[in-house]
């Protein structure tokens, strides 16, 4: 039977067009960062800290969003996401003082970015179990492409339309690709009459694990191990993305070229996520995710080192390759280990009450980079971090099999 297999792709397809947008366009922050600087004369850290509430609300609000599309389905939670983060960023066109791009992009942006990560990462392994790393590392991988295309274009369009056309561009733009690609996603293959993987008949007890219900997940020890080791290699996450550009302008690097760090950063996600999402259906996600961390930790110490352009651009590919596989292994590890009949609520739980450390991390490096004139203090702390997930990871097991 070709046609499970085939929609199951259409799925991974249609999430890998919401989060090349929406991750680019949240990733060209840093991009309309220096422009707001260079206008406004605000403090970093005053203005990272729109971008911190952004990473806040939209973690927090993850959780609700994995809720509703276990219970709504995916094209109503990421249709209205569409509209919010449309509306969000075509509203920071019109800014004029410190406190609107706290509502418009630390709320109303926040708001509709949270109906994706979760929402499409627990669409996409509900349809697939053998071959769910692949899977996830293909759709996520167009939140990396979108990083590696997007901030050149906005740092093009804000040449020619300015910072705030550019902004009115990109609202327009989510909210019209995103309430299109919405139409595509369905549930999961059952809905359908499908099963998973492509599978000409459901799948054996052995091959997937049974639904945790969200209350009894969360009594287990795998449970909060997850939690506390994708939420201390959360709090450093964003440094690089808000605060990169800023670093190489500070080391005599001229906006354009500093702008294609991002890029680079970006393209290397993808190949972090669709090479490692393929290596952890053969090895298993933990070991892949050690190297995640390790490399994560490795990249932080060469940003602190970093001189000139050469050295910002090895920095940043590591970094890349291994948020890219982090961020990858994440969803498809919950999944792996609960099952997929929760698979939105655990990830969006998960995701709500342990990313939020992100909002920590690029207000912090602001306030160091004021204080301290420079960011090294910064990345050493964010290598620590990464260790520490690290040694954690060694206690992370599967749960078992799911109470009856």
């Amino acid at each position: 039977m070709r046609a499970p297999l085939y929609y199951g792709w259409v799925v991974v397809g249609g999430a890998f067009l919401v989060l090349f947008l929406a991750y680019g366009t949240q990733y060209a922050f840093g991009v309309f960062f220096a422009a707001l600087l260079a206008e406004f004369h605000w403090s970093r850290a005053s203005l990272s800290g729109a971008f911190s509430l952004y990473a806040f609300v939209y973690s927090v609000f993850g959780l609700v969003a994995g809720r509703l599309t276990d219970r709504w389905g995916p094209r109503a939670v990421i249709g209205g996401g569409g509209v919010l983060l449309g509306a969000g960023l075509a509203g920071m066109s019109r800014v004029d003082a410190l406190w609107q791009p706290y509502v418009l992009y630390g709320g109303v942006a926040a708001l509709g970015m949270s109906t994706a990560f979760v929402p499409c990462n627990a669409t996409v392994v509900r349809w697939f179990v053998r071959r769910r790393g692949l899977a996830v590392g293909l759709a996520t991988a167009g939140g990396s492409l979108g990083t590696f295309v997007l901030p050149p274009v906005a740092h093009w369009l804000v040449s020619g339309l300015g910072w705030r056309g550019a902004y009115l561009a990109f609202g327009v733009a989510v909210f019209l690709v995103l309430n299109g690609v919405a139409f595509l996603m369905r549930r999961d293959p059952e809905s359908l009459g499908l099963s998973p993987d492509g599978a000409a008949r459901p799948l054996t007890a052995e091959a997937e694990v049974a639904g945790w219900p969200v209350r009894a997940a969360m009594r287990t020890r795998a449970f909060w191990m997850l939690f506390c080791i994708f939420g201390l290699t959360w709090m450093s996450v964003f440094v690089p993305l808000v605060h990169l550009v800023p670093l190489a302008r500070d080391l005599g690097v001229d906006s354009l070229r500093a702008a294609t760090l991002v890029s680079a950063l970006g393209i290397a996600a993808v190949a972090g996520r669709i090479a490692m999402g393929w290596v952890s259906d053969r090895i298993g996600r933990r070991p892949v995710l050690a190297i995640g961390l390790a490399l994560q930790s490795v990249s932080f110490v060469a940003l602190a080192q970093a001189t000139g352009l050469p050295a910002l651009y090895a920095a940043a590919l590591t970094f890349g390759f291994s948020y890219g596989t982090i961020s990858t292994i994440f969803p498809a590890m919950v999944a792996d280990f609960f099952g997929r009949a929760n698979a939105g609520s655990l990830v969006g739980l998960l995701f709500g009450i342990a990313a939020p450390s992100a909002a920590v991390g690029p207000v912090a490096a602001g306030w160091i980079h004021d204080r301290h004139g420079g960011y090294e203090l910064a990345w050493w702390l964010s290598a620590g971090i990464n260790l520490a997930a690290l040694a954690l990871l060694a206690f992370a097991r599967p749960p078992g099999r799911a109470p009856t």
